[in-house]
């Protein structure tokens, strides 16, 4: 007596089970809720004037008030004017650092440039407390505190290590035959640097800027410790004013938290075409 037992129909390659593809689409939903909900709350809260907080369940008594008090009855445009000049100055300052730190090590071998990476990647290990002191010190001796000068420089020395290995790894993806070709027409190594390298490296260049900019906008500890005057705060100093002893103004704090948003915001729909490229680049070669 012979059976015969029914042939699995095979699945056409890349199709999922209906389960399964249901079970993704409801996970990445509710991911997609957890990740939206803390920004549509910051929103909502701030359009619901300066004690609309308190109550949050109530759907009335949407305004603009609390915008309208942070524009023009506070310092809020003051703080935001030296935000953009420290972040753009440490980003502009920080990529040129670490553009010609990382070519350097890429194609140019002297004594100690393992050592300098090395160092780099040690320096990125000290958490920003430990450095608070030693930095105000130094800033102290140079005449630099409470001047932006001083903070550009602080950031950078916080953005520059990781910047300066990702652009390392990316121009190890470069042929070194490009820079041959820009010597045998008459370029100096600084002209093959700026003329034929650092146009093929958008991508890098955009990851390591976006990373410098953000690392800037954000940042709270420096800013805190080194600017004193009112004129010199930044966005994350002046923001520490709406919190008092006994109250702390969460209306205005959420508008200026939403209007902090929109710059950071632009910066990366101008930089996201280059993001996913340069990070992939620059993880292939150490």
């Amino acid at each position: 007596m012979s059976s015969s037992t029914p042939a699995l129909k095979a699945r056409p390659r890349g199709q999922r089970p209906a389960g399964v593809s249901v079970a993704l689409h409801a996970a990445l939903i509710a991911a997609s809720l957890v990740s939206l909900f803390p920004v549509l709350f910051v929103v909502y809260v701030s359009l619901r004037g300066r004690d609309g907080w308190q109550e949050p369940t109530r759907a009335s008594g949407f305004s603009l008030s609390n915008y309208t008090h942070i524009l023009g009855e506070t310092a809020f445009l003051t703080w935001f004017g030296n935000s953009v000049v420290v972040a753009l100055g440490a980003t502009v300052l920080g990529v040129l650092v670490a553009a010609t730190a990382g070519y350097a090590v890429s194609r140019m071998r002297f004594p100690g440039h393992r050592p300098l990476m090395w160092t780099f990647l040690v320096v990125q290990m000290f958490p920003m407390a430990v450095l608070i002191v030693p930095l105000y010190t130094i800033l102290g001796q140079l005449e630099l505190l409470d001047s932006y000068a001083g903070l550009i420089l602080t950031y950078c020395s916080v953005s520059v290590p990781f910047c300066a290995w990702m652009l390392k790894g990316y121009f190890d993806t470069i042929p070194a035959e490009i820079d041959e070709a820009g010597r045998v027409d008459g370029l100096t190594p600084f002209g093959t640097f700026w003329r034929l390298i650092l146009p093929l490296a958008r991508p890098g260049l955009a990851v390591t800027g976006f990373y410098s900019f953000i690392t800037a906008w954000g940042e709270v500890a420096f800013a805190s410790q080194f600017m004193s005057s009112e004129d010199h705060y930044t966005l994350a100093v002046g923001l520490q004013t709406f919190v008092g002893q006994q109250k702390a103004e969460w209306g205005l704090m959420t508008a200026a938290a939403v209007l902090i948003t929109v710059p950071a915001g632009l910066v990366f729909f101008l930089a996201q075409r280059h993001l996913v490229a340069g990070l992939t680049a620059g993880g292939t070669k150490g």
